[in-house]
């Protein structure tokens, strides 16, 4: 019998990311600063994009693809199911948000469990049968229970700011700034700094998605549920039109299933095919 226990890979992967993650960042303050942006500014705008996106993620995440926090009176069959499939995974029953799109997809955000969100699409309802809609949630809840969402969460905000920075840089300063060459070196720091953030976040999504797919399938019992579910999804998704699929590519590292197909390195979940011969291994352990 499969029990549940903490992904200590998962867990030793978290860490090594949030370690690395914190160098990189280190050494983009101390470049930044030795440009001569001044430490006051540096903490105001990073403790800004910090406070929103740890406090606001959540909210941020639900806006960006239209969701809307359903009742029990509204969605009871979701609110039972959730409720159930908590109570079995030991946690606090999460909010629940319906998006109205055809793409069928899920995914979990917040800060921590107790204020944790799980997300459908209205198409996702529409073609997925009980035990595959089971399976979903119970892979979403399995990463609220990892704690990698927050982890997620914390590791993206700075990668952010190198983003926007990155994009806006030469917006930014006065005529001395562009012509000495400074802000030149701002946006090669900064362009590598989210270079390595973007990989190395990469690299915890795909192996988290492995980790949810084995929690998915120890909650319910049944990762051929998964299974099938995981390919009703995928071969949906290369019928719906690519304007809604873009819409929602933001989201890719929190979705189920990513709505394109990028190169593996480049990927923010593992292949389908391994994902599932990963499950049919479990599914074999459990029988």
């Amino acid at each position: 019998m499969v029990r549940w226990s903490a992904d200590r890979g998962l867990q030793a992967r978290m860490l090594l990311t949030m370690f690395l993650l914190a160098a990189v960042y280190l050494i983009f303050i101390n470049v930044i600063m030795a440009m001569g942006v001044g430490i006051q500014g540096v903490v105001l705008i990073m403790g800004i994009f910090l406070f929103i996106q740890y406090f606001y993620s959540d909210k941020i995440a639900l806006a960006s693809v239209g969701a809307r926090i359903v009742s029990e009176s509204e969605a009871p069959e979701l609110h039972e199911l959730v409720g159930r499939l908590c109570a079995i995974a030991g946690l606090p029953k999460p909010r629940i948000a319906v998006v109205r799109t055809d793409i069928p997809n899920a995914f979990a955000t917040g800060r921590s469990q107790s204020s944790s969100v799980v997300a459908v699409t209205t198409g996702l309802l529409r073609r997925l049968d009980k035990s595959e809609l089971e399976a979903v949630l119970a892979h979403e809840l399995s990463h609220i229970k990892n704690r990698d969402v927050a982890v997620m969460t914390i590791a993206s905000f700075l990668s952010t700011v190198a983003s926007v920075i990155v994009q806006n840089i030469f917006f930014l300063g006065d005529r001395r700034d562009r012509e000495s060459g400074s802000l030149v070196a701002v946006w090669l720091v900064s362009l590598i700094v989210w270079i390595v953030s973007f990989i190395l976040i990469r690299a915890l999504s795909r192996y988290r998605e492995f980790s949810a797919d084995r929690g998915a399938a120890i909650i319910t019992g049944r990762p051929s549920a998964l299974v099938s579910a995981l390919m009703k999804i995928s071969g949906t998704m290369a019928k719906i039109p690519r304007e809604d699929l873009r819409r929602v590519e933001g989201m890719n590292a929190f979705f189920i299933i990513p709505t394109g197909a990028i190169a593996n390195l480049l990927s923010t979940h593992p292949p389908i095919e391994a994902r599932i011969a990963a499950l049919e291994r479990l599914e074999r352990e459990i029988l």
